[in-house]
């Protein structure tokens, strides 16, 4: 496992389009979401410990604001042989384990991965009115959920809809490199 920390985006950059295949094998495109307010584009994986860590908090964060014009997109750009948890055979067992109810879709040629410059699980970009508005970790400790002080992702939802200032500060995501394969 190797850690990185993602490379920034520049906010205001328009949402990179996709066209990807969700569990079910059916294509799910970015021009569906142009209407969404409030869009999280979140780079992950089935098998990395800090993407396993932050499944709950995405859960739990679609749950709680799905209702407010919130939508998550989870990509999973690792199709690598030598990742075999990760595969797309695997992820709609894992999906139906965990709780996903937001599409969880597989960059098959890692391209998306690519044009957004991901490059670790869990990556994430929020998209607010089609705009990037945050690109940056999920919260401040993501091995103990009992020990977080700051929610930085959250911040800035709350922030895109009116309500406080954000995150004081924004921090990389971190988490394990992408398995490319190439």
């Amino acid at each position: 496992m190797a850690l990185l920390e993602s490379n920034q985006m520049e906010k205001g950059t328009p949402l990179p389009e996709f066209k990807l295949k969700d569990v079910d094998g059916k294509i799910v495109r970015s021009d569906q979401f142009a209407d969404v307010g409030h869009l999280l584009v979140v780079f992950t994986c089935n098998h990395c410990p800090y993407a396993v860590a932050a499944w709950p908090l995405l859960v739990d964060l679609h749950k709680r604001y799905r209702d407010q014009g919130f939508q998550i997109i989870a990509i999973n750009p690792n199709n690598n042989p030598s990742y075999p948890d990760d595969g797309f055979d695997k992820m709609k067992p894992f999906a139906e384990k965990n709780g996903i109810q937001f599409p969880y879709l597989f960059d098959e040629d890692q391209s998306v991965a690519l044009a957004y410059g991901a490059v670790c699980t869990p990556d994430p970009y929020l998209f607010h009115n089609g705009k990037l508005s945050y690109h940056g970790r999920i919260n401040d400790n993501w091995k103990d959920p009992e020990a977080v002080a700051e929610r930085s992702l959250e911040l800035a939802l709350k922030r895109d809809m009116g309500e406080g200032s954000g995150p004081d500060q924004e921090f990389p995501s971190m988490g394990c490199s992408i398995k490319w394969n190439r």
